[in-house]
């Protein structure tokens, strides 16, 4: 299934972004904004990394070549989109592809005027004089306000030609991130389809899993053969690119929470955890699963799990309009706390009620991350995670201290988070032995809808008994 837009629709999609960075930027008083693509970066000596586009620029643009720049002028009510891009060039075009060319671009893009990336440094001073604010991305390009600052240099120089410098600078982040945070339906129906590409590829590294050790193969089953199954399936399903290198993780490696796939050898009565997403289109997607490498999940490791499982659909019941950022974690963390009293995690004797040990933070040796973050065309996606216009209160952070805080986000339709708990019991005095070495998260990518949440990416079972019946089957 594709979500690719018609060439008509996908004018009108970004021609519609970038009128509404306009307005923004008039209603701010008018200026200048510009933005560069990400540059291509090299791998060695004769090979570049994989080429992958800047998120802001392709946001506005469905532009995906490198060497191009988009410039925004919004005066009164007027607004005026300017692109710069590599020029034509048949030599070049042989060995690295067909590029689009300044010619090309204003019928194909929508953009009001296009010139070659060679006259960017000659049209760039002018296009900023008598501009009241020149607005760019801070601290995400590498020399781009010495670059910025260089063409301010030469309006100056004209000043006595009647040329006007810009007064003030802004960060054109601010304004994108507000934008990108709310997602329209076209960016919806990319994620839903990430998310089922994503899933599928899960469900196959887990049927893999209980074939391969069922069938004792020799030389084992290793990470990185399940992560060779994640990637078959997200190119044969369209994916460009994974969203992030994938994390597969045997037996104690799932408690480190940044592993990257290796050669460890997954072994009969070891739980596998799976944190590993496509992207597709621009946007992302990030799903965490944790199941058993022969397909039956042990006593005390069905213990934790229904414990994770049960703290993930207490976030989720709150994951909806009007709730705060940080209620499906206080929702999740509060599960998690019963469940390490109930098991033994933590001590009663010593750490008391559950309340005392959210309070202390104790909780932390076993779960030390948050259970969500924005996901957009980033796994970890642009946005505020404080309310807007709000006033810092006073609070109490883990250790009993006053800080100043602003109220969390509150959740609208068409933001999309992940929900993301887990648990991770290391070697420890006082911890029970039977939990040693367990590491389990669970994800879900979830759609804020006007009723609650959408998960988007419940393709591949949660449940324990469903996932050791996927892979019985």
């Amino acid at each position: 299934m594709s979500t690719q837009l018609s060439p008509s629709a996908a004018y009108a999609v970004h021609a519609r972004r970038r009128a509404a960075i306009g307005r923004a930027l008039i209603k701010a008083g008018g200026g200048v904004a510009l933005l560069p693509t990400a540059p291509e970066l090299p791998r060695n000596r004769d090979s570049d990394f994989p080429y992958r586009h800047d998120s802001y620029f392709y946001y506005l643009t469905g532009f995906g070549e490198p060497g191009a720049w988009l410039v925004i002028e919004a005066s009164g009510k007027t607004v005026k989109s300017t692109l710069f891009c590599r020029p034509k060039d048949l030599e070049r075009e042989i060995w690295d592809g067909i590029r689009l060319g300044p010619e090309a671009a204003p019928a194909e893009l929508g953009v009001d005027a296009a010139f070659s990336l060679d006259a960017l440094d000659d049209k760039m001073p002018g296009l900023l004089a008598n501009q009241n604010a020149v607005w760019f991305p801070f601290a995400t390009h590498k020399g781009l306000e010495t670059q910025v600052d260089g063409w301010l240099n030469k309006v100056r120089a004209r000043v006595r030609l009647g040329a006007e410098c810009p007064q003030s600078q802004h960060d054109l982040c601010k304004l994108l991130d507000e934008m990108r945070l709310v997602k329209d339906s076209h960016e919806m129906s990319i994620l839903r389809r990430a998310g089922s590409i994503s899933a599928a590829a899960h469900v196959r590294a887990m049927q893999t899993s209980a074939a391969m050790l069922r069938a004792h193969v020799k030389g084992g089953l290793r990470e990185y053969h399940l992560e060779a199954e994640l990637l078959h399936e997200f190119r044969r399903q369209g994916s460009e690119f994974p969203a992030y290198t994938s994390i597969v993780a045997a037996g104690a490696n799932a408690c480190v929470l940044h592993y990257r796939a290796g050669n460890a050898e997954l072994k009969p009565g070891q739980l596998c955890l799976i944190d590993a997403g496509c992207e597709l289109e621009g946007y992302a997607s990030d799903i965490t699963r944790t199941f058993p490498a022969d397909g039956q999940f042990s006593p005390a490791q069905r213990i934790l799990y229904d414990i994770v499982q049960a703290s993930q659909e207490a976030a989720i019941a709150v994951t909806r309009p009007g709730q705060h950022f940080t209620d499906p974690h206080d929702a999740a963390t509060r599960v998690l706390v019963e469940g390490m009293l109930d098991t033994g995690l933590l001590q009663k004797a010593k750490h008391g009620s559950v309340d005392d040990v959210l309070a202390s933070g104790a909780y932390r040796q076993f779960y030390m991350h948050r259970t969500g973050h924005w996901m957009g065309m980033d796994v970890h996606d642009c946005g505020d995670y404080t309310e807007p216009g709000s006033q810092p209160h006073e609070e109490k952070d883990a250790l009993g201290q006053k800080v100043m805080r602003k109220p969390s986000r509150i959740l609208k339709p068409g933001m999309v988070l992940t929900v993301e708990p887990g648990l991770y019991v290391r070697p420890a005095k006082g911890v029970p032995k039977k939990f040693w070495d367990i590491g389990i998260r669970i994800e879900d990518d979830a759609l804020v809808t006007a009723q609650g949440c959408e998960l988007m990416t419940r393709g591949v079972p949660v449940k324990a008994g469903e996932i050791e019946a996927l892979m019985r089957g």
